[in-house]
């Protein structure tokens, strides 16, 4: 299993790219919830020679298939071929008020997405004429002034993200891996994650050799305070995505669809306080792993041997440095 880090914002991200790198791990990611994912990965391929630089998650509908093209173009070529392009819809909210941007259906509008940026990239590749024409999107125009420099790294590899089932299959037909909310569980992975996966590579011919399954799941580690200070945090953020009618079926597969409506309910009230106690110990188990650095890894192996390749971790602060590396040494051995 690959283990990963994070960067959170453009100040310092270039020392923690190559602290990350320094101490083992695989792959940086870098978000977009208040800051740019792409300005931290530039100023980190710069740092770095090994790891892998990804964007957990990219909105794509807030952007252009062409615009994002040329980005992601820049930063393959710029990192040696390192980019991972982690795309999510995000909801239709946030697409329509927060960017003003246009909504459809969003499974098939990124898949539209995807194949857009692909016939983009083979443009410029092979030097074919531009000539894509869908639903949402067409791309008929690329002057040569306008067409990038060709380089040998070839295409970035695409993760695409989701819960449920349609934009699920959509990964395992247009992408090369999918990225898991954090805001699931072993057996939600297991039961509807990979079988979904599965039956979109069938689609296309495909099968699940090579394909990533990243997930960042919520892991709280460290010392006996540490640990206790971080579970009221963690009982919140369950509650919040629980909340959210999109996520509704990963409670019901668990049978908890009732409390759905319940904090639903209270979050829309603004009653955000008493959210949390909602969330039993059988909830957190289920969804987290409580654990010391020394249980950690035989931890992780049980819950998700042989349904992730890779997973995204952040070591508590009190860990020394070169306990650090040794741990993600033994969280990449244990799967």
């Amino acid at each position: 299993m690959k283990i990963d880090g994070g960067i959170t914002g453009l100040t310092g991200a270039a020392a923690r790219a190559c602290g990350l790198e320094a101490d083992g791990y695989d792959a940086a990611w870098a978000g977009e919830v208040n800051q740019d994912p792409f300005l931290p990965l530039a100023v980190a391929a710069e740092v770095t020679d090994r790891i892998e630089l990804g964007t957990s998650i990219a909105v794509a509908f807030a952007r252009s298939p062409m615009a994002l093209a040329y980005t992601a173009n820049d930063l393959q070529r710029h990192s040696g071929g390192r980019l991972l392009l982690g795309l999510g819809s995000q909801v239709k909210a946030h697409v329509v008020r927060r960017y003003s941007m246009p909504w459809g259906r969003p499974a098939a509008q990124l898949r539209e997405y995807v194949l857009a940026m692909r016939t983009i990239w083979s443009s410029w590749q092979d030097g074919t004429p531009l000539d894509f024409q869908g639903e949402y999107y067409r791309h008929t125009l690329m002057p040569p002034d306008f067409t990038p420099p060709r380089h040998d790294f070839g295409p970035p590899r695409i993760l695409l993200a989701g819960v449920g089932d349609l934009m699920t299959r959509t990964a395992g037909e247009v992408a090369d891996g999918f990225l898991c909310h954090g805001y699931t569980t072993a057996r939600w992975i297991r039961e509807r994650t990979l079988p979904a996966l599965t039956e979109g590579r069938k689609r296309v011919g495909a099968t699940m050799d090579g394909f990533e399954v990243a997930n960042t799941p919520f892991i709280i580690t460290g010392t006996e305070r540490e640990m206790e200070a971080a579970l009221p945090l963690l009982r919140g953020r369950i509650a919040f995505y629980a909340s959210t009618p999109a996520y509704r079926g990963v409670f019901e597969l668990h049978g908890w669809g009732g409390l759905n409506e319940e904090l639903t309910a209270l979050s829309k009230a603004g009653r955000w306080a008493e959210m949390a106690g909602l969330v039993t110990d059988e909830i957190v188990d289920a969804f987290a792993i409580v654990a010391g650095p020394d249980e950690l890894p035989a931890r992780v192996a049980e819950r998700y041997d042989g349904l992730l390749t890779r997973i995204t971790f952040t070591p508590p602060t009190s860990l020394a440095r070169d306990a650090v590396a040794d741990l993600v040494e033994r969280l990449r051995a244990c799967c």
